[in-house]
């Protein structure tokens, strides 16, 4: 059983599309920051600082359980600007809108995975409600290195039916 998380106060919440500039990683998790790196960057150079543009993460596979090299996670700001070819890689995209369950997640990311589970095995079943096929969203409220890693606020969006 997943250990609960410090809030278990899920809401549903109904969200709009979001357009957004998005790097994709592939491969490696150990390599995560190499790419965060690179998004940074790309961010600076187009000022797309987050506390004027959202920071989402597109979460495709757990790390856990898929291969090094198989793992996929997009990053992403909230933009409403055309994104120009680039060398970062950065491209438009849009995150869909619809219905979600958002449980808020504070703190380090060494105990994100612990919320998430939280949310698929224990609120998910007992909800009532059915997954969408889209992939989960974080959406990085306040994170390192604008806040120390103990201060990190994480919305986890679990997309429902």
């Amino acid at each position: 059983m997943p250990a609960q998380p410090q809030s278990q106060s899920v809401d549903i919440v109904e969200r709009d599309a979001v357009p957004v500039a998005a790097i994709e990683h592939r491969g490696d998790p150990a390599r995560l920051g190499d790419t965060i790196r690179t998004f940074i960057a790309w961010r600076r150079e187009h000022r797309l600082h987050p506390s004027v543009s959202a920071t989402y993460n597109v979460v495709y596979d757990n790390p856990d359980d898929v291969a090094p090299e198989a793992f996929r996670m997009d990053l992403c700001a909230a933009t409403r600007e055309p994104i120009a070819p680039n060398a970062a890689g950065v491209t438009a995209r849009t995150l869909a809108g619809g219905r979600y369950a958002v449980l808020r997640h504070k703190g380090s990311d060494d105990t994100l995975g612990q919320s998430v589970a939280w949310l698929y095995a224990d609120w998910l079943p007992a909800s009532g409600e059915a997954l969408r096929d889209v992939p989960l969203l974080f959406q990085r409220v306040r994170f390192y290195p604008d806040v120390p890693e103990h201060e990190a606020i994480t919305d986890i969006l679990l997309p429902l039916k």
